[in-house]
């Protein structure tokens, strides 16, 4: 039997019925289409999340403060402060392959400017701040060591506060008013976002972290402590020697401060997606699994109907072996087209999601690569048992069957 000649009689078969053919093939066509789909979401989602969280920095390690126990409760992140200056300095000084640290104090505050006021988030950060977020300067320059030295009134600002503060004008060395106290505007941030948390990342003043401790807030305890590795490689060994360098400082008394990673969170964030993308694709290959149950089923009638027409076949010389390549055959050829008309469907709706919904979606050369293989995979293991019992089928039984 030559090559191309079953596949030729396996779609001359399915031509017979064409509606019956399309109906079949309809199941794989739905469950490779949701598969493509899927797993597109899934990979576009997962993108976003890095890159989300790339935005906070590179190689970024956070010292929050908590984790502490009072009179037998235990806090939480933030639920108590005894993060300081000198804890900062002492990790600069004692753990090695640190490139940055910047002592962080967070509030929110309302600030003035042109008769306008707009409430922000305020940090207090050190200049080493816009290394630690990977964060430039769209105009103008970040304050200096002698800045925070001196608890000077400057400031950075995010794009946010530009567009509600400074319509039309150029913010540089202009004044910005935080709680009545007049601060200098040194720079502009480039706009970064929304965050991983939701939160516009643009919507900030930045001011020398002694200046927001002494003269906004008047705390004595830091909000966190950034740490840039220089890098990833070195991440594990440094939040260990972070965290040895903090408890030494303390004494061997109970932890009140927690050391998180970057990697840390980027795994969390990004197994959320996957998780995602896993329980959809488990949907999805329901669908593939009931569309094999309809290849099989009417893989089972087509035998039927063609019984006698198997029995001529044999008559004239056709093996076993061929009648169940023949119908295996056709199982495979009719999933193949539907998996292919899958793929189409699949690409198609990730774009219109994409397009309409704005959600972010990539699809991938190895998911179609696998919807395909699998798609395939379902007609010939579906496919097998109709086509062995067509093999299996006596000559003459299938002569006189009517």
């Amino acid at each position: 039997m030559r090559i191309l000649a079953p596949f030729r009689i396996a779609l001359r078969a399915l031509r017979r019925n064409k509606l019956r053919t399309l109906l079949t093939m309809l199941g794989i066509i739905i469950g490779v289409t949701a598969v493509i789909s899927a797993i597109s979401i899934g990979n576009g989602a997962k993108v976003q999340v890095e890159a989300q969280v790339a935005s906070l920095g590179q190689n970024v390690l956070t010292v929050f403060p908590g984790s502490f126990s009072s009179g037998g409760a235990r806090g939480g992140w933030g639920s108590r402060s005894t993060l300081t200056a000198e804890d900062a300095q002492a990790i600069t000084r004692e753990v090695a392959n640190v490139v940055a640290v910047s002592c962080e104090v967070r509030d929110r505050n309302q600030v003035l400017a042109n008769g306008l006021n707009w409430n922000t988030q305020v940090q207090g950060e050190s200049p080493d701040y816009l290394s630690v977020r990977a964060w430039g300067l769209t105009s103008g320059a970040m304050f200096t060591e002698a800045d925070v030295r001196g608890a000077s009134k400057v400031c950075i600002i995010g794009k946010t506060v530009v567009d509600q503060l400074f319509t039309g004008s150029d913010p540089i060395g202009q004044t910005l008013r935080i709680r009545d106290i007049p601060f200098k505007i040194l720079g502009v941030l480039q706009s970064k976002g929304v965050n991983f948390f939701g939160q516009d990342q643009d919507d900030t003043v930045v001011v020398p972290y002694t200046s927001a401790m002494r003269r906004i807030s008047g705390r004595d305890f830091l909000s966190a402590i950034l740490i840039q590795a220089d890098k990833a490689e070195q991440m594990e060994r440094i939040q260990a020697e972070v965290t040895a360098v903090l408890q030494q400082r303390r004494g061997g008394r109970e932890p009140d401060f927690t050391v998180r990673s970057q990697l840390e969170l980027a795994e969390a964030a990004t197994a959320t997606a996957k998780t995602m993308t896993a329980l959809i694709g488990s949907v999805a290959a329901i669908s593939l699994l009931v569309g094999g149950i309809g290849i099989m089923n009417i893989m089972l009638v087509s035998v039927t109907e063609r019984t006698r027409e198997i029995g001529i076949r044999m008559a004239i010389g056709a093996r076993g072996r061929d009648i169940l390549l023949q119908f295996l055959i056709e199982a495979v050829t009719l999933s193949i087209i539907g998996g292919a008309l899958g793929i189409c469907g699949g690409i198609a709706v990730s774009k219109v999601i994409a397009a309409k919904m704005d959600w972010p979606t990539m699809t991938s050369t190895t998911s179609i690569m696998v919807a395909f293989v699998f798609s395939a995979a379902v007609g010939i293991f579906f496919g097998f048992y109709p086509a062995r019992k067509a093999s299996k089928l006596d000559p003459i039984d299938a002569l006189r069957y009517e």
